[in-house]
């Protein structure tokens, strides 16, 4: 990247948090309104069409070479081939994996991408018309985990933690049906865990919110919870009926899902 091109993300940075007045305010958040509920008019009309997904989150500096990078795109094509879309936030890194694997496995591939001052660019797999851009990170959040029947997490940084520990508590608190949510890396995610426990040892989560995901390394291992929490526990084997939002333009949709989901990610 060029120096310029330096100062002008700088600049894009500065502009964000430059001081307003108070007027400034009152009326930048009174239109914020309306952008926000266009966001998730957009969203809702978009989503509602897509049938079951399961999203894949991770980090936006994984490189292609990386051992995870190329994980993510494997367990995105298996995903597509038992008749799941996958979601990803739509950037490059495990972003790109999962829509990649998508991609070439010939299932519907998704992008919520979020306007960043660095880092978020979409990638080349996603579906063109399942393209989607945020400008609130809520509102991004709220279609992950709307339009989701499970969740596959790899390496990743503080945004990863923030959509893996917004599944969980939805779960936990019972706002959300109990959908799998997988780990994928023991290492990378063992401090996290032991983490976890101290925080059960203090009573401040439940011994049984623990069992509220999967840490592993085995693809085998993740196929078979998803298919055991999702595909099994929900029937979502046979049609997964997505109610619609009628207020927000949404549409009824019965996606066939393949019966033969075992033999095909196996």
């Amino acid at each position: 990247m060029a120096a310029d091109q330096y100062e002008n993300e700088d600049h894009k940075i500065q502009e964000k948090f430059k001081q307003k007045t108070w007027n400034e305010i009152r009326t930048n958040d009174s239109w914020a309104i309306f952008k926000i509920m266009s966001e998730f008019v957009n969203g809702y009309e978009s989503m509602g069409r897509i049938g079951p997904c399961v999203s894949i989150f991770g980090s936006a500096r994984t490189k292609p070479e990386d051992k995870y990078y190329l994980l993510a795109e494997k367990i995105a094509y298996k995903i597509s081939k038992a008749g799941y879309g996958v979601i990803t936030g739509g950037g490059p890194g495990i972003m790109e994996a999962g829509n990649k694997g998508a991609h070439y496995g010939g299932g519907t591939s998704v992008g919520l991408n979020i306007e960043l001052p660095f880092e978020q660019h979409f990638n080349p797999y996603i579906d063109k018309d399942k393209n989607l851009n945020f400008d609130y990170f809520f509102v991004r959040k709220v279609m992950f985990v709307k339009y989701s029947q499970g969740f596959v997490v790899m390496p990743g940084g503080f945004g990863t933690l923030d959509e893996m520990f917004e599944a969980i508590t939805l779960i936990q608190t019972k706002k959300m049906s109990p959908f799998p949510i997988v780990l994928f890396g023991k290492e990378f995610y063992q401090k996290l865990y032991e983490q976890l426990l101290d925080m059960e040892k203090a009573g401040t989560i439940s011994p049984e919110d623990l069992s509220l995901f999967l840490i592993t390394d085995s693809l085998a291992e993740a196929r078979m919870h998803i298919q055991k929490n999702a595909v099994e526990a929900f029937g979502l084997n046979d049609y997964q009926n997505l109610t619609p939002w009628r207020l927000l333009l949404e549409k009824r949709v019965n996606r066939k899902i393949n019966t033969d989901v075992k033999q095909r990610t196996s």
